[in-house]
């Protein structure tokens, strides 16, 4: 059996046609979702992701704003701007590309966004209202997870899921989301003593650690769904997952590539929470 893939470039340009449906629909009422978005260095991958995200924007109808500024720039100067634009009615999302500058605290960076304007959902309050089941910003990556099991018609009621890694960005809330699904979730990292034990129990898996063959075919039960967060490169310098795509693909029902798998999908959610953002604003 070779697992059939799950296209997030396809699947992202469904999304991003109804966020640009939406965005008209605002634009009808006199208000233009707008994002702000702020990088602070010359961190070159950073600057990828920042240029990815305000073409995003743009292409869907959202009005983006970027603020770029020297490494040196103080904590106090950033907080200042992060409040400055809290109270801009024009912007409906603010993002502050990680990493920063030494320096800087990025928590109480993102600690000074309002909660209505955190689109990362990266917030303490955004990740309590996703721990209590309340309505709130779902960080973008498990966010975009999620609606790919949803493309596929998967229910995870009474499934098995485990997840590889337990960042606050991904690990975490891709755990929670999946409980909320109903889900019976296990989270795996670096102590846990046998990780083949555990995933080859598993119905879903989310490898998100950030290391390359995390995940190979003799740890995958047969049809099993993979989504593959992961980016790296190989020896010769190519994009790939946390996942042994060529091998787990012969042994999983579904499968993510890398790329073109959950990246777009990132981006996507990003549109998605900064549309619901100015929509929240707008009643």
């Amino acid at each position: 059996m070779t697992a059939q893939l799950i296209d997030g470039n396809a699947l992202s340009q469904q999304l991003r046609t109804q966020v640009a449906t939406r965005a008209q629909a605002l634009k009808a009422k006199g208000i233009t979702p707008g994002l702000a978005v702020v990088l602070v260095g010359e961190n070159p991958a950073s600057q990828v992701y920042v240029r990815n995200k305000v073409k995003a924007c743009l292409d869907a109808g959202l009005h983006s704003v970027l603020e770029k500024y020297d490494a040196s720039m103080t904590e106090a100067a950033l907080l200042e701007r992060v409040e400055g634009m809290n109270k801009d009615p024009s912007i409906h999302g603010i993002l502050v590309q990680l990493p920063l500058p030494a320096h800087i605290d990025a928590q109480k960076v993102i600690e000074a966004i309002s909660p209505a304007k955190d689109v990362d959902g990266f917030h303490i309050a955004s990740a309590g209202a996703l721990m209590t089941g309340m309505p709130g910003f779902w960080p973008c990556t498990p966010y975009g997870c999620m609606k790919m099991l949803e493309s596929i018609g998967y229910d995870l009621k009474g499934k098995h899921a485990v997840v590889i890694g337990r960042s606050n960005i991904v690990g975490k809330p891709m755990a929670l989301m999946l409980l909320q699904k109903n889900a019976t979730v296990t989270i795996c990292h670096s102590a846990t003593p046998d990780l083949k034990a555990m995933t080859l129990q598993a119905d879903v898996i989310v490898a998100a650690v950030g290391k390359r063959n995390v995940l190979t075919a003799d740890m995958v039960k047969p049809g099993a769904v993979v989504l593959d967060v992961g980016m790296n490169r190989n020896e010769e310098g190519k994009l790939c997952g946390d996942v042994d795509f060529d091998g787990v693909k012969e042994v999983a029902s579904y499968i993510t590539p890398v790329p073109g798998g959950v990246g777009p999908m990132t981006i996507t959610m990003l549109l998605v929470n900064t549309l619901e953002a100015a929509e929240s604003a707008s009643n």
